[in-house]
Formats: structure tokens, C-alpha cells, sequence
């Protein structure tokens, strides 16, 4: 046996995937040399993060144990709890910055509906992966209202982001179990239809101001445009080599809101240049067609579409918050995956990794019957 057979053995032993595994180590590391700088001399917050990437990966590692038959068998109960705790949020819910997103336990209080970007593609994997393809209209329409209902009570908090995610999510995974082009055609005239009512009827006055301001932020450079604009400068102004590792003058000087968490890619562009943006996009790239690759070589379709699934939408939170923070995107608070600070967002995310390792390393123990 070859030193590299030898190596793939003992990752599979473990259940996890070595070449996944090799992408997230570097791109956290990376991250944490990015916030480190962020956060200035906070080094109470990096203690913080310290334990949230530790509580990451071994929940990542933990998820990548269990075979995929395990989530199989769970996803029902995952999205009914995740719908349960939704609701108790708009009922009960504690407030913060105008916005309805948390359940308060005492001890700690948490979102649920980091909770549910798991549980909707989980399970409508579960669901379309027992069904043929191309993909009934019947078939089609139930995985559309679970996605559906989650989506909206996301999305009435208000988190309009994180609901543009879970939407998403779930719709990749239809896409990939083989959704019919006819029904690609009419889902997206429905939602264009759907486009103006959203607008007048279900946004919030300042989500409306939040889309305006993309399409004009200097017209109001010292309120509604000023995180857009400040942005754009920290981002230009690191030209192709960037100013260098904590040399970030809009963060420093406090110029740049919120510079550890949504706006933290202004402060790496700062920082790192066009250089450093090119390294960070390769990272994400490599996770990205790892989870894609992984879906391919996967045995039965709900590895398949599952695996994809989470690729793409891992895709899509990068491509989110980057679009936002350059002004492409309205602001709709979105962190950069395993980058910015925030304890939930990483864990959930490894999560997600971790079940793409389960799908990779017990490619033999899935239900009999199952495609």
C-alpha cells in the first residue's frame, strides 16, 4: 500500500475527508488572521472566536460519525422542531435592533433559524431523493411549500437574508434532483409576479431604503449610504498589495461600521489588496468543488443532491456578502463564512461540512432501496 492510500485509510477511518478538511483548516486560519486585525485590540472577543472554530470542527467532526441513513431518519423531526422554534420566535421571541430573530433560554439565547438552514435542505433531500427523475409536478409543488414555510416565517422577523438562504438552499436541492425546465420557467415568472408584492407589502421601510441606497448611496453619503460608501473606500483604497496585516485605516480610525462581522470583508480588501482577494476566492472555490466532487462520487442521489446542495449554497454566502459589502448587493447581513465573527453562523455551517464528510466516508451504509 502507498503513502497515499495509507492517508486516504486512516481520514476514512475517522470519517472525515482529507481534502475538505484541508481546505477548511487554512481558510479558518486565514480567517482568524483577518479578524484578529478586525477586532483591534479586543482580545477578549478572539478568545471568544478561539472556542467558537473549536466548537465548529468538533461538531463537524461528531455530524461526520453518523452515516447518512441517521439524518435520513431525523430530518422530519429537524424541520418540524426548526418550524416549532420559528414560531415561538415570532410568539415569544426576544427583540434586538428592531429585529425578532432570537429565543431567549437564560443561559444563553440562540436563532433558530441557523437551525432551519440545515433542516430544509436535509429535508427535502430526504424527500426527493426516495423520487424519480425528472421530478413530478406533484413531486415538485410539496418540496416548493417546504421551503416555503420556513422561508416566510424567516423572512417575517425580519431577516430577510438569512431567508434569501434558506430559500436558496432548498432550491438547489430541487434543482439538483432534477427539476423539470418547464417548471424552471414558470417558478421564475412567479416569482417576478411576486416581486411587487414583496415590495409593497411584506419589506420593512428600511429594507426598501437598503435597495434604494444600492442604486444611489451617495444621495445620502452620511445615513442610509454611509456603511456602502465607507465600504467601497476601505476596498479601493487596498489597491493590489493592500496596506498590509492590521493596517486597515478605515477600521482603526473606526470609519468602517460593523468591521468583525458583516463589513469584514472591507477590512480584509483593505488589508490584503486584490492579491489577497484572488488567495481567498481560490480557498472558497477549492471547498466548493470539493462538496461538488464529493456529490458526484456519492452512491445514491440523496448523497448527490444533498452534497451539491451544500456546496452551492455555501457558493452563495460568499457571493452575498461580498456583493454586498462592494455595493453590488443590497445590505442584508450576511457574514462571509468562516471568516466573520459569530459563533452560531460557524458552527452551523461545520455542520454542514460534516455531513458532507458522513456522505463521502459511509458511502456503503446507506438505505438499501434508497434510489
Amino acid at each position: 500500500m502507498d503513502k497515499k492510500s495509507k492517508w486516504l485509510k486512516c481520514w476514512q477511518k475517522l470519517h472525515l475527508d482529507g481534502w475538505l478538511l484541508l481546505g477548511l483548516v487554512i481558510l479558518t486560519g486565514f480567517g482568524m488572521a483577518i479578524l484578529y486585525s478586525a477586532l483591534g485590540e479586543n482580545m477578549i472577543m478572539f478568545e471568544h472566536r478561539i472556542v467558537q472554530v473549536s466548537l465548529g470542527f468538533l461538531v463537524m467532526f461528531v455530524v461526520a460519525q453518523f452515516p447518512p441513513q441517521f439524518y435520513q431518519y431525523i430530518a422530519p423531526y429537524l424541520f418540524i422542531i426548526g418550524i416549532i422554534l420559528l414560531i415561538l420566535v415570532d410568539l415569544i421571541g426576544s427583540s434586538s435592533k428592531g429585529a425578532q430573530r432570537w429565543l431567549d433560554l437564560g443561559l444563553f439565547r440562540f436563532q433558530p433559524s441557523e437551525i432551519i438552514k440545515i433542516a430544509v435542505p436535509l429535508m427535502v433531500a430526504t424527500y426527493l431523493g426516495q423520487k424519480p427523475s425528472p421530478l413530478s409536478l406533484k413531486v415538485t409543488l410539496i418540496a416548493l411549500i417546504m421551503i416555503m414555510i420556513p422561508t416566510l416565517l424567516v423572512a417575517i422577523q425580519p431577516d430577510l437574508g438569512t431567508a434569501i438562504l434558506v430559500g436558496a438552499s432548498g432550491v438547489f436541492v430541487v434543482f439538483l434532483a432534477g427539476m423539470r425546465w418547464q417548471l424552471m420557467l414558470t417558478a421564475s415568472v412567479a416569482v417576478a409576479g411576486f416581486l411587487p408584492i414583496m415590495w409593497f407589502y411584506l419589506m420593512h421601510d428600511y429594507q426598501r431604503t437598503r435597495v434604494m441606497t444600492l442604486l444611489n448611496p451617495a444621495k445620502d453619503p452620511l445615513g442610509a449610504g454611509y456603511h456602502i460608501l465607507q465600504s467601497k473606500i476601505a476596498i479601493g483604497s487596498g489597491g493590489l498589495w493592500g496596506k498590509g496585516w492590521t493596517h486597515s485605516t478605515q477600521s482603526q480610525l473606526e470609519f468602517l461600521p460593523e468591521p468583525h462581522t458583516d463589513f469584514i470583508f472591507a477590512v480584509f480588501g483593505e488589508e490584503w489588496g486584490l492579491i489577497g482577494f484572488c488567495m481567498l476566492m481560490l480557498l472558497y472555490l477549492y471547498i466548493v468543488i470539493r462538496c461538488l466532487q464529493i456529490g458526484v462520487q456519492s452512491e445514491k442521489s440523496f448523497g448527490r443532491i444533498l452534497a451539491g446542495a451544500l456546496g452551492l449554497i455555501f457558493f452563495i454566502y460568499v457571493f452575498v456578502n461580498i456583493g454586498m459589502v462592494s455595493g453590488i448587493l443590497p445590505v442584508v447581513g450576511v457574514p462571509l463564512p468562516l471568516v466573520s465573527y459569530g459563533g452560531t453562523s460557524f458552527v452551523t455551517l461545520m455542520a454542514g461540512f460534516g455531513l458532507v464528510m458522513s456522505i463521502q466516508t459511509h458511502k456503503s451504509h446507506f438505505f438499501k432501496g434508497n434510489e
